[in-house]
């Protein structure tokens, strides 16, 4: 199970997409911000990495053979407890991260079927870290999403979105 918090900022302001789509009022602000947090969602999905840093729990399996943790690039691993909380013994248990930015953990105390591994995940600590073709193509989708809303016509999001994205994507063979 992989729980995450909200980023405190996203990836694109409603001031870019409001320029972008030439919207000069704020009645729909509230809109356009959820359609900017799910064009975020779609690029994380997409990319396989999570755009802004936040703090990620997962539970993972605790055996003695290395898990790897869902949410990429991870930064810091911050801590390792039972399922219940309760704290693993000193040496129970190893992480790792590797140069691609994954996670790994492995639980070698016995009697520990599944763990809480809680860490930091993200490319940017704010929207200014994240790279320009990344916020325009979440730009692009939430204009798409503005201008087709349940339209009949929709033939889905334009191309160039996924273009964008694409040279930062990461699919991972199970």
């Amino acid at each position: 199970m992989l729980t995450e918090d909200i980023p405190a900022a996203e990836p694109a302001s409603i001031v870019e997409a409001k320029a972008y789509l030439r919207v000069d009022h704020v009645e729909e602000d509230a809109l356009l911000g959820g359609l900017l947090r799910t064009a975020r969602a779609l690029c994380e999905a997409f990319t396989g990495r999570m755009l802004i840093a936040r703090e990620v729990r997962e539970t993972a399996a605790g055996c003695a053979s290395w898990q790897r943790l869902s949410a990429t690039p991870v930064g810091a691993i911050v801590g390792v407890s039972s399922a219940d909380g309760t704290a693993l013994p000193a040496g129970g248990f190893e992480t790792d991260i590797d140069a691609n930015g994954d996670g790994w953990v492995r639980v070698s105390a016995p009697g520990f079927e599944r763990v809480r591994v809680t860490y930091r995940a993200g490319m940017a600590v704010d929207w200014n870290g994240v790279p320009e073709p990344l916020r325009q193509g979440i730009v692009r989708l939430v204009g798409h999403l503005y201008a087709n809303r349940d339209g009949a016509d929709d033939r889905g999001p334009p191309a160039a979105v996924a273009a964008l994205w694409r040279p930062w994507r990461r699919m991972r063979l199970r």
